[in-house]
């Protein structure tokens, strides 16, 4: 939502949030409208069935009030029995019919009334049509012929039949009124179902325009920040160029400075501390004495004279190597390998071939400088009793390995920047287009080995030009 709301400020979470608040709203009301709607056909279905089932009653009330009446003639006109059974069994359904009638009208107040006259005047025409019957039985067939022909009998009929005529003509109205009102719930409930179905397809697209657009804005976003990615990577990788460089500049430097320190004090401090000797032992045999104490001076400034030539020899060496650039890189590493084993009394092994290879005075002090390195780590941290340097001169590789029998280098410090020691070993070889790894076998100890192209390591010859003739 922060990215949102930076991109479209403080709309920004609602353009996505409410889309969906509206669809789960819209689903929600469109529920409770289709249940409405549901009951509301329901409601006027029911409607509709009742009054089909009055209609029913009503014709059912009527058709056995007619044939009780037709049946009652039939059988005053041909005195079959069949006739009066069948008048017998409709006479003795109408009244459980008009109740059934009045049931299915239910608690209406309005037709009360007629449905009280119905039973009144029903009651009564039976009772006619039973009175014809027995007058019949007892003075003969005219007699309740003529009963049956008064005036009496058919007005009763005809206050049953507009009874029943007034009740069909209300139920008609009532069918058509709820026929009409499930059409209209049927017509609205549909109209509702496909309006809700156009808005939610509506909402479905707009929700997904929102979705695709906020995929596009993050496949953008996710190719900006690989461009970003792939610009930081290539800054530091010109970084780490330039500092290597800088880096391998500042050693060739820091050698060159040694170089010319070394050179000036062999060459300056050591002349002076000759010719001051030189001038001593000349003044020591011009000007001789008996004096133990004069003696005792002169024997003191010989030996201080003595320790400073050593001194200067010393600091020459640790600078920049004399055998390095007199006798060859392979003389060098073993007389720092056997000086420093032989001044802290360490047990040394050294393989070293003994011919000498052309190799370029860079490749030469990066060498010696990894090998005086890890010898000084052994000699400073490893706590060792033996020491083992190894040089491997391979076709195509040249190798070189140290290694000791002390307590090891943990995995943490081999990685870490405040190494300096190591991660200067690891640039110098580096800087040569070499490989360098440190080891730590499970016997105990440290392995490092470094590996350099022969190509980096061999002087390469300059081939001059034949004068013209």
């Amino acid at each position: 939502m922060k990215i949102l709301g930076e991109e479209l400020g403080n709309i920004g979470r609602w353009y996505i949030v409410l889309p969906p608040l509206l669809l789960i709203g819209f689903l929600i009301g469109l529920f409770f409208l289709a249940a409405a709607g549901q009951s509301r056909l329901n409601a006027a279905d029911e409607r509709v069935h009742n009054s089909e089932d009055r209609q029913r009653a009503l014709d059912e009330f009527f058709g056995l009030f007619s044939d009780a009446e037709s049946e009652q003639r039939g059988y005053l006109l041909t005195g079959a029995d069949s006739y009066l059974q069948s008048y017998a069994a409709a006479a003795a359904k109408i009244v459980p019919a008009l109740d059934r009638l009045h049931e299915a009208y239910g608690l209406s107040a309005e037709p009360i009334y007629q449905f009280e006259r119905l039973r009144i005047l029903s009651r009564k025409k039976l009772a006619e049509l039973e009175a014809t019957l027995a007058l019949q039985k007892k003075a003969g067939l005219d007699p309740a012929l003529g009963a049956a022909r008064t005036d009496m009998g058919r007005r009763t009929t005809q206050s049953i039949l507009r009874i029943i005529a007034v009740l069909h003509q209300r139920e008609n109205a009532e069918l058509s009124a709820a026929t009409a009102q499930w059409q209209s719930d049927l017509r609205l409930w549909r109209w509702t179902t496909v309006g809700g179905a156009i808005l939610n397809i509506g909402l479905v697209v707009l929700a997904s325009f929102l979705v695709y657009g906020d995929m596009r804005r993050r496949a953008r976003q996710a190719t900006g920040l690989r461009e970003q990615k792939r610009e930081l990577a290539r800054q530091v990788d010109e970084r780490t160029e330039e500092l290597t460089a800088l880096s391998t500049h500042l050693q060739g430097v820091s050698e060159q400075e040694k170089s010319a320190l070394s050179r000036e004090l062999h060459d300056e401090l050591g002349g002076l501390l000759v010719a001051a000797r030189m001038d001593l032992s000349w003044l020591q045999q011009r000007l001789p004495t008996s004096d133990p104490t004069i003696e005792q001076r002169f024997k003191r400034i010989h030996e201080s004279l003595s320790a400073g030539v050593d001194l200067k020899r010393r600091v020459v060496e640790e600078l920049r190597p004399t055998l390095l650039d007199n006798m060859g890189l392979f003389a060098a590493l073993r007389w720092q390998f056997k000086e420093s084993c032989r001044r802290t009394g360490l047990q040394c092994t050294e393989t070293i071939p003994e011919a000498e290879l052309r190799i370029s005075p860079d490749a030469a002090i990066g060498v010696f400088r990894v090998a005086q390195e890890a010898l000084t780590n052994i000699l400073k941290h490893a706590e060792a009793k033996s020491a083992d340097l190894a040089v491997d001169v391979q076709p195509d590789t040249f190798v070189l390995k140290v290694s000791d029998d002390g307590k090891g280098i943990m995995p943490n410090r081999r990685q870490t920047v405040t190494s300096h020691g190591l991660a200067s070993m690891k640039h110098r070889i580096a800087a040569l287009g070499g490989s360098w790894e440190v080891q730590a076998p499970a016997a105990g100890g440290t392995i490092v080995t470094a590996r350099i192209p022969m190509t980096r390591m061999l002087l390469r010859e300059t081939v001059r030009p034949l004068p013209a003739a």
